[in-house]
């Protein structure tokens, strides 16, 4: 199916980091996006892989920048998975690692937060690992709870440099458990589903902005949309064609996109 056959585009979902923001610091032609997509009624999700902060904290964040993203708009790997655990064991209860982000997503679906016999042991990114945390995670894993991940990033930005995020903390977890997660978070086109049904959007009319090729792109590929890859964020020019698969599109940043809505 050639790209001119494609359904117009009704939706769009589009990372926050390295597309909207970057280091703390709009991108030139994001507050114009949003404003643009906002005028023109069409669904829209701001999404981010990162699970520690709430879609009401994220609004705020994004609000004193200058961006107007409406708590509804926003999608989280902590929702992401809430929602996948509230569709697998509705009212099931879980040993949480992490942020308000993934408590308050797992409290809003009625799970009970327990380190007493859990169904799922449940990582999520913190800004402080504690090993005694990861040594219950890996004796409640070892006594049968199921190990859930929100994301699998192996790193995230800060502004001293990379820091280790959830997907490496889940490498060690898997290490002393033989144990492998079940990541809910981008490249699982899960992530991308769930946020599509949230908004009552189709895959086939929706397209997907990000700047990595691993997580963004393949997320939206496998979840049957349209891709755009900026070059604000992590992927350069010179790396797309590394990789087995390609964006519908490369653009230079948001801007590029404005005029598309």
């Amino acid at each position: 199916m050639h790209m001119a056959d494609r359904k117009p585009i009704e939706s769009w979902l589009t990372d926050m980091d390295g597309v909207l923001i970057h280091e703390g610091v709009p991108i030139p032609g994001a507050d114009a996006f949003i404003k643009k997509l906002r005028e023109s009624g069409r669904p829209f999700l701001v999404l981010t892989n990162n699970s520690i902060y709430t879609p009401r904290d994220l609004h705020a964040r994004l609000r004193r920048l200058g961006l107007e993203v409406p708590i509804e708009n926003i999608w989280t790997s902590a929702l992401a998975t809430a929602k996948f655990l509230d569709d697998q064991r509705p009212g099931g209860s879980a040993y949480v690692i992490g942020e308000a982000g993934l408590t308050t997503a797992l409290h809003d679906i009625g799970y009970i937060l327990t380190d007493h016999d859990p169904d799922y042991v449940v990582l999520g990114e913190t800004r402080t690992y504690s090993f005694e945390a990861m040594t219950k995670a890996v004796r409640l894993i070892n006594a049968g709870a199921r190990f859930i991940c929100t994301n699998p990033d192996e790193t995230g930005p800060s502004t001293e440099g990379p820091l280790p995020a959830t997907g490496a903390v889940a490498a060690l977890i898997t290490k002393a458990t033989g144990r492998q997660p079940y990541f809910a978070g981008k490249p699982n086109p899960l992530m991308m589903r769930t946020g599509l049904n949230t908004i009552g959007a189709h895959s086939e009319s929706s397209a997907m902005i990000g700047d990595r090729m691993d997580t963004d792109v393949l997320a939206g590929i496998e979840a049957g949309m349209k891709t755009f890859l900026v070059l604000t964020g992590l992927t350069r020019p010179e790396q797309v064609e590394n990789f087995p698969y390609r964006p519908s599109k490369v653009v230079d940043s948001i801007a590029d996109i404005v005029d598309l809505v």
